[in-house]
């Protein structure tokens, strides 16, 4: 075949900015995906207004760390560029750029949705709806819920400017006595334990936002003045968590920096467009805040707020209730886990099997006579956790517990500096792992004494200990009695607990040891096979991909024609079906009423996929630098045949073949949803586990006929 020069040499090359995308840009992509499910007509409309809030949050806390971020470099003079070729600067221009688009579109949503919910009689912050009577009650409840906790300050040169927490809200008022006309600045800040929005009694469904409740009753705030102007605002801080090297205390260094954290530098303010120019002023001198930090807004202030509203009890208008199912190889047994583990590994799917099965395994151990020992890792475990009730329930029946408790879980360090402190008053060996690395494995260990010796049971899992995140996110549990995972999984312990190199490991790779090392031998092979002739192929399933060096492997796959599949949810810095690169790349991501969160590696392995004798791997790991290099992780085989069965054949097909919830990324960074199937018919992923038997707690049903066959062929499914 005949290639013209020139158009071979405008391709993107490996290596080259142009064969990537920009890390923060395909996050706001994602986002982007997230805010279209808020317009899917498919979803019921209260679950839509969930989606508008959960975008809202998620460019919180992007503003906040990301963005902050590169506020940071461009203010110390860094000028590294990212995998993309762009500098600091120029990043964060383009992100502002593609921000206006998305926070603007978030506005012509809300006021969609608020239409609708509406016609659905559930009203916001429609007053005229408001009858006297409720206007009343509504008065008493600001009077004696809302007035107590706010305190009007007045802003001059006699009184000190407040200080305005990280997502901290506040009015700002424009005043003038009656008495000699004397003009005022006027500040409240609105409590964070108070609701966003507060219920209007009554049987209609009205509801009024807490900043609206306050302008509606400021005169009572203000006697003797005349309220002349009013505005809300909105503030967001740095919020990211540095620590220095030389640390000689972790948790003291971390009480300190968590309040640090409420005290950084302001990156973003909102305010709404109508606010009082001189207040807006004021705000702008006293935060400190560049005027191009400013965002103003003719509509809601705080979207992630809206969360609130979606607990309005309307069955109707919400996904239908979702029960998960307990796995039925635990119940076979009595509900005795090793017995059930020790007959036969097992892999659970969350949330459609309940996490419950997991606190229950660490419930047992703490139970168990028999069981002398319990290590377990733990990186975010919730503010209500049986697990950690678990483990000082067994601490306190004389059980040698060790917890791997990381104290660098974004967002979640001063609840696990809790969980350490109670744990340690219990009597567990709390471990805070590594200073420059985080601790992300999650893997508990239990040694139990036995008639022939002692025995391990592990748990490997793809999400965190965590029962709230449990029900909304799919992640894999996978437990064995296998002496070699539980020999590495010692290992892999040790290595935290004293820093001994886990050298040798039988089954596990471990990074920041080999797990990336691994990987690369596993796509090296399917290069080698794809060379020789051989079937050849790689299924990933994700959260993220952004480091070079997987990239560029997964490229020169591509180059070799071995087929790739990618399911990335969220970040891909990967430019897939680019000729001459990544042609043979396709990359989609799912987005759906579930937050996909496991992470799988398939490998071919000379057959061609789905195959029984494709190499697999479950991960706690995503594709990214601070993954493989910078956080000890585990990536675990499955080489059970029923276990492999039920994750290849079931669970990352599904991923494969769903068309519902299904974007596809194109090789200018854009994504589209997927069209449906060949044979016309749809295909969700999150129905069909929700809708099928239990897939992991009784891997015969496959055998049986008890789940649907998935297939590649044409009309499957």
């Amino acid at each position: 075949m005949n290639v013209d020069v020139s158009i071979t040499r405008s391709l993107p090359q490996p290596g080259t900015p142009a064969a990537y995308f920009n890390r923060e840009l395909s996050w706001l992509a994602f986002n982007e995906r997230v805010l279209d499910e808020a317009c899917n007509e498919r979803h019921p409309l209260l679950e839509r207004l969930r989606f508008l809030s959960i975008s809202g949050s998620n460019l919180d806390e992007f503003m906040m760390i990301r963005v902050a971020g590169l506020v940071g470099q461009v203010s110390r003079g860094i000028e590294k560029p990212s995998l993309d070729g762009r500098t600091p600067a120029q990043q964060l221009a383009a992100v502002a750029e593609r921000m206006g688009r998305l926070t603007a579109r978030q506005q012509e949503v809300w006021t969609s949705l608020r239409r609708q919910l509406a016609a659905c009689d559930i009203h916001i912050a429609d007053e005229q709806r408001i009858s006297e009577a409720a206007f009343r009650t509504l008065r008493e409840y600001f009077l004696d819920e809302i007035m107590p906790l706010v305190t009007p300050q007045a802003i001059d040169p006699a009184h000190p400017f407040p200080f305005v927490a990280n997502k901290g809200a506040g009015l700002l008022f424009a005043v003038r006595r009656d008495a000699d006309g004397e003009e005022l600045i006027e500040m409240i800040l609105l409590p964070a334990a108070l609701p966003r929005f507060v219920r209007v009694p009554g049987d209609d469904a009205i509801w009024i936002s807490l900043p609206r409740l306050v302008e509606r009753f400021a005169k009572e705030l203000f006697p003797g003045f005349t309220i002349t102007g009013d505005g809300v605002f909105r503030v967001l801080r740095d919020s990211d968590i540095e620590i220095e090297e030389e640390a000689e205390d972790l948790v003291r260094t971390f009480r300190s920096a968590i309040q640090r954290r409420r005290r950084g530098q302001v990156i973003q303010l909102e305010l709404e467009d109508n606010c009082d120019p001189a207040a807006e002023q004021l705000l702008l001198d006293r935060l400190g805040v560049d005027a191009t930090a400013v965002i103003r807004t003719s509509g809601m202030i705080g979207i992630e707020g809206l969360a609130d509203i979606v607990a309005e009890d309307r069955p109707d208008l919400k996904f239908e209730s979702y029960a998960p199912r307990y796995p039925e190889r635990i119940l076979e047994h009595d509900g005795d886990a090793f017995d059930a583990i020790r007959e036969k590994d097992i892999i659970i799917h969350h949330p459609y099997e309940s996490f419950e099965v997991v606190v229950d395994f660490i419930r047992q151990a703490a139970a168990d006579p028999d069981v002398v020992a319990i290590k377990q890792t733990l990186y975010r475990a919730g503010s209500q956790s049986a697990v950690i009730a678990a483990l000082i329930a067994a601490a306190e029946a004389g059980k040698s517990v060790t917890a791997i408790v990381e104290l660098k879980a974004r967002f979640d360090e001063e609840q696990n500096l809790k969980w350490a402190s109670e744990l340690e008053r219990a009597g567990v060996q709390v471990v805070y792992g590594f200073l420059n690395w985080k601790t992300h494995a999650k893997v508990a260990m239990v040694v139990r004494r036995e008639e022939d010796g002692f025995r391990s049971y592990c748990h490997f899992g793809t999400g965190n200990y965590h029962p709230v995140t449990a029900r909304i996110y799919t992640d894999l549990s996978f437990f064995t009695a296998d002496p070699c995972l539980a020999r590495d999984a010692a290992k892999m312990f040790n290595f935290v607990t004293g820093y001994i190199e886990p050298h040798e490991t039988e089954c596990l790779a471990i990074a920041p040891h080999d797990l990336r090392s691994t990987l690369y031998a596993m796509i090296d092979a399917e290069i080698a096979n794809a060379t020789d002739g051989q079937p050849s192929g790689i299924w990933l399933k994700c959260n993220q991909i952004t480091d070079q060096g997987i990239i560029d492997r997964l490229y020169a796959a591509s180059i070799a024609s071995v087929p790739v599949e990618i399911v990335c949810r969220g970040i891909c810095s990967l430019r897939p079906q680019v000729p001459g690169l990544s042609e043979n790349i396709r990359v989609k991501s799912i987005i759906g009423r579930f937050l996909e969160h496991s992470r799988i590696y398939a490998f071919a392995n000379g057959h061609r996929l789905p195959s029984p004798q494709a190499q697999l791997f479950i991960s706690s790991a995503d594709l990214m630098e601070r993954n493989l290099d910078r956080r000890v992780e585990a990536l675990i085989p499955i080489r059970n045949r029923t276990v492999h069965d039920q994750v290849l054949q079931q669970v990352l097909l599904a991923n494969m073949l769903d068309t519902e919830q299904s974007w596809w990324l194109d090789a200018d960074g854009n994504y589209a949803r997927a069209s449906e199937r060949q044979d016309g018919k749809p295909f969700n992923c999150h129905r069909y586990f929700m809708t099928n038997p239990s897939l992991s707690g009784r891997g015969g049903a496959l055998e049986e006929g008890g789940v649907p066959k998935l297939t590649l062929r044409k009309g499957a499914a």
